[in-house]
């Protein structure tokens, strides 16, 4: 039976009944996805590579981390720890929305888990929270569109890689601006300024140091310890406002 919402209606009404939540998201991840695979030209992948990276490997950030570490010249096992680490948040995310994945199917539910990032994330929250119709393959459905949108933006960043020739330090100058503007969308309690200033003293101390390959792996765990460390204490009283 069809709730008053659409959610669990034909194939046609869920799209008509998520496709206006994801809208943003899609949009997003196609002005973001290009610059992406115009990026991963650089280290050799071609669209179908790119299309298959896309839809398997489905971290953004992680994509965009690895062209450039890569380009750097950083080991392997440093990129994929780094990279490992910086998708390790998708877990959390899993583990927010397990309350509402429980009248679904298991398999609806690993899936819904597997596909989730940080956008999605924040839009199925939001309608599990806010909408008595919105159920688990409507959250899935959600997170496909986006993982289609971001894998065929890739795609495209590829194509338009392998045919107009872009200089490596202007994309990275243009997705380390992303990257900025992301961070101050980010910047909103005591824990995240100290785990963003806490990285950035480490990846320099370390640079200085001569430990190029670690810097960016020891910036990141060290940043993320002492802010969730700052986060503890402050819900425990230790920081008084």
């Amino acid at each position: 039976m069809a709730s008053k919402e659409g959610g669990n209606g034909t194939v046609g009404r869920r799209l008509a009944h998520v496709f206006p939540h994801a809208l943003p998201v899609v949009l997003a991840y196609l002005v973001i996805g290009i610059p992406c695979g115009v990026l991963e030209t650089q280290i050799g992948f071609g669209p179908l590579l790119a299309l298959a990276f896309s839809s398997t490997f489905y971290t953004g950030a992680g994509q965009f981390m690895l062209p450039q570490m890569v380009l750097a010249g950083m080991p392997l096992p440093t990129t994929i720890a780094s990279i490992v680490l910086v998708s390790s948040r998708q877990l959390l995310y899993s583990a927010g929305l397990a309350p509402y994945l429980g009248k679904g199917s298991r398999l609806d539910a690993f899936a819904l888990a597997a596909t989730v990032t940080d956008e999605s994330f924040g839009v199925n929250l939001d309608r599990f929270a806010g909408d008595a119709g919105w159920d688990v393959r409507d959250g899935l459905l959600l997170n496909l569109l986006c993982m289609s949108a971001w894998a065929l933006a890739n795609a495209a960043g590829v194509l338009v890689g392998g045919m107009v020739s872009l200089p490596t330090v202007l994309m990275s100058f243009g997705m380390t601006s992303i990257f900025v503007c992301l961070l101050l969308g980010q910047l909103r309690d005591g824990s995240t300024y100290v785990a963003v200033l806490v990285s950035a003293l480490l990846v320099l101390v370390c640079k200085l140091a001569g430990l190029q390959g670690a810097a960016v792996l020891l910036g990141a765990a060290g940043g993320v310890v002492c802010g969730l460390v700052w986060q503890v204490w402050g819900r425990s009283g230790g920081i008084r406002s």
